[in-house]
């Protein structure tokens, strides 16, 4: 009722705001918790302590810092295309989340091709990159947005590959329909945990979460960015609120990919339907449109914990060795698991 009574350009205004918040709070979440304070504590040190109690405002800080530094274009550079290159990246970001269900009624599009649409989605950031090497009219960031594109190009593959087995599994691609059925199935006719289908697809689960550190460019995947060679590959001209564009889509990033892995293995918003004796979407209590998204962050701060605790721990790859463990060893894999899905659900 209250949908109705909203005029169509408030339902909008609201939809943006909604979508602004659930792109920046997982980034902002994710860059205290574990940039700030993961990583000072598993160094044995502090982090940021200054900014607000414990350092909880720094952020706010490096924000405010970021927007008032000058902006500052190479004169050879590809200017429109560089200036825009850094919003393709954030754009892609924010119509990756458009997908994501995080309640019964509390998404923005329920689409039947979900996981269709938020794979092809996934990959728009690449043009981003890519263009802000080549516009750079930098011979370091050419060559960190040509690593990035043939790093990402390889490893969509397994990430794809790797969700296949979900839809067979779940015999749909729309996003909201396979967190009703994590939540609804069960396990030998036991459905006190639902069916999550990190239980089965376990190894789609570990090479969707590999694929998404290479996608992000975080170590050990990180030789687009590589410091010590590259300086900070595509990123190196950028100065300013453009270099912040690039920060905040990365960690934005992470964070929906979390959200996308929550719900495709973890049965994302939902709770066992059984525990309430829920048996529809319209079923359930109107309160878990307020409690499903808390799960969701809740889910998405510990799949993101091991995402940032990866990258504080493993050395970087070399170029050879990264592509090579794309094409020889999670491809295969993401194919056998394919197999193997395709045979169970035809056999059981």
């Amino acid at each position: 009722m209250l949908a109705v009574e909203i005029p169509y350009w408030g339902q909008s205004l609201i939809r943006v705001l909604a979508g602004a918040l659930a792109v920046l709070v997982p980034a902002g979440t994710i860059v205290y918790l574990f940039l700030f304070k993961m990583m000072s504590f598993m160094q044995s040190r502090l982090g940021p302590m200054e900014a607000g109690p414990y350092g909880s405002l720094q952020l706010a800080a490096e924000v405010g810092k970021w927007m008032q530094k000058e902006d500052i274009t190479p004169a050879k550079a590809d200017r429109r295309v560089f200036r825009a290159a850094p919003l393709i990246v954030l754009v892609s970001t924010f119509v990756l989340v458009a997908v994501v269900p995080f309640g019964p009624d509390a998404y923005f599009t329920q689409f039947d091709a979900g996981v269709f649409y938020m794979l092809a989605v996934s990959s728009i950031s690449t043009l981003g990159i890519l263009l802000a090497g080549w516009s750079s009219a930098n011979k370091y960031s050419l060559l960190g947005g040509l690593r990035a594109a043939g790093q990402l190009i390889a490893y969509e593959l397994p990430m794809v590959l790797s969700v296949l087995g979900v839809v067979i599994q779940a015999g749909t691609m729309n996003l909201q329909a396979i967190v009703f059925k994590q939540n609804t199935d069960s396990i030998f006719g036991w459905d006190g945990i639902g069916y999550p289908y990190i239980l089965t697809q376990f190894v789609g689960f570990l090479i969707f979460m590999i694929a998404v550190q290479a996608e992000l460019t975080q170590a050990p995947f990180d030789m687009p960015v590589a410091e010590s060679e590259l300086v900070s590959g595509y990123m190196t001209e950028y100065s300013g609120f453009r270099f912040l564009i690039f920060f905040i889509a990365e960690f934005a990033t992470a964070g929906v990919f979390a959200l996308i892995a929550s719900v495709l293995f973890l049965g994302g918003w939902g709770v066992p339907f059984a525990w309430f004796d829920w048996t529809t979407i319209d079923s359930v209590d109107d309160w878990m449109n307020v409690a499903g998204p808390l799960l969701m962050l809740a889910k998405m701060t510990v799949l993101a914990g091991i995402i940032m605790w990866v990258r504080f721990t493993y050395p970087r790859f070399r170029e050879d060795q990264l592509q090579r463990f794309a094409w020889k060893v999670l491809i295969p894999l993401s194919l056998a698991n394919i197999m193997v899905t395709a045979v169970c659900k035809v056999v059981w």
